[in-house]
């Protein structure tokens, strides 16, 4: 019978050592020997003995043993290995699979309790070293397009250049070529390893959880996506204003590992128009009048946003600045039915008869007409009162 190594020597600890030294030599021999890790033949016999040497000396009681009477004091009661069975509920070597065994054959296999530990012990831990493998929504695009108020008006299809991230199409968005099972961990992305008496699980140090050993892909430089411009056609529909926002499914950016596409919004910018002002779904226009029209009233013609003219009635007595509304004729409704107004603003055209030399025989009759007509109108109040 071979005749066992020291227990301090194998952990390569003085026999001095504290408890905190012992485990710290510990786990740096457990990771470096575990058979998930080390694929040599003599690593699985290595890490038996390691984790034979750390269950006696780590335990105080079974250290002064050791130390009094050597591997003889355990003749017939050696100390349980990581593979070791039959292990009381709460005793030495007691391991998180055994509580999660001895709870199927309490509760039931495939009971909620046992789907619940499972999550609990390793799930949330396993989901967050994978994360970077988990689907995601691709992100939204925002670009704005100027139009003119007719196209605004009546709508408009419009074929716009969009850059947007796409899958690689040479790694499929992986970001990686030349992929291949992670040799420490099996492509699992976690390792285990004996810690005293528990087994733990945490994500493996070579791979970082990804399960695979790769290269950057080239042509992404490992990002997964590229760049590319697209054709995009858009319908803007009558009646949109500026800081309209309108929504393209799917055409943002594309999602990664699978994940949905994010959408494209496209903002409205509607540019001044030379003739009409828009205020929400009305339209104004201003037109000059003559006084006599002004004074007398007349009718006269109005330009719409169609390109057509309606007439139009001033009022007698019409001020400056008055207005008169056309109801239906103004910018379509965006969300309802129906239009918004034409809203009509005088402006009275007073001519400047110029020096008097040079007032044809008409006008200088017109003028006095004007002058004597003054005598007749009352005098307006000079100043007025704000409201």
């Amino acid at each position: 019978m071979a005749v066992k190594k020291d227990y301090y020597e194998i952990l390569g600890v003085d026999r001095n050592a504290t408890q905190e030294e012992i485990k710290k030599a510990y786990r740096k021999l457990a990771r470096k020997y575990h058979p998930d890790i080390c694929k040599k033949p003599e690593c699985e016999e290595k890490f038996k003995e390691i984790n034979e040497a750390y269950q006696v000396l780590s335990d105080p009681e079974k250290r002064k043993l050791y130390d009094k009477y050597g591997h003889a004091a355990f003749e017939g009661t050696a100390a349980q290995s990581p593979e070791g069975a039959n292990i009381p509920f709460g005793g030495e070597g007691f391991q998180f699979e055994q509580l999660n065994e001895f709870m199927r054959q309490f509760m039931g296999g495939g009971g909620l309790f046992e789907k619940l530990f499972e999550e609990a012990v390793f799930g949330s831990r396993r989901k967050r070293s994978r994360g970077w493998r988990q689907a995601a929504r691709g992100e939204d695009i925002y670009h704005t397009v100027e139009i003119s108020l007719e196209d605004a008006f009546k709508g408009t299809v419009l074929t716009i250049p969009i850059t947007r991230k796409v899958k690689c199409p040479v790694c499929g968005g992986r970001g990686t070529t030349n992929e291949r099972s992670c040799p420490q961990c099996g492509g699992s992305g976690r390792v285990r390893y004996q810690m005293g008496p528990f087994l733990v699980e945490e994500t493996c140090p070579a791979c970082h959880g990804a399960g695979v050993i790769a290269q950057p892909c080239p042509e992404c430089e490992g990002k997964g996506f590229v760049y590319k411009t697209e054709e995009i056609k858009v319908r803007i529909p009558p009646g949109v204003d500026n800081g309209t926002k309108l929504k393209v499914d799917g055409k943002g950016h594309e999602g990664a590992f699978g994940g949905p596409s994010g959408d494209l919004y496209i903002i409205t910018k509607v540019k001044p128009h030379p003739v009409f002002e828009r205020r929400g779904d009305n339209l104004y226009v201003d037109v000059n009048i003559t006084y006599p029209e002004a004074v007398l009233g007349s009718e006269i013609k109005v330009p719409t946003i169609e390109g057509e003219e309606i007439t139009v009635k001033v009022p007698e007595g019409t001020k400056e600045g008055d207005t008169v509304r056309v109801e239906g004729k103004g910018m379509p409704r965006l969300r309802g039915s129906g239009r918004g107004d034409l809203v009509v603003r005088f402006h009275i055209d007073v001519p400047s008869f110029g020096l008097l030399a040079k007032l044809t025989g008409k006008e200088k009759k017109v003028k006095e007409l004007l002058q004597e007509l003054q005598q007749y109108l009352p005098k307006p109040e000079r100043v007025r009162k704000r409201a």
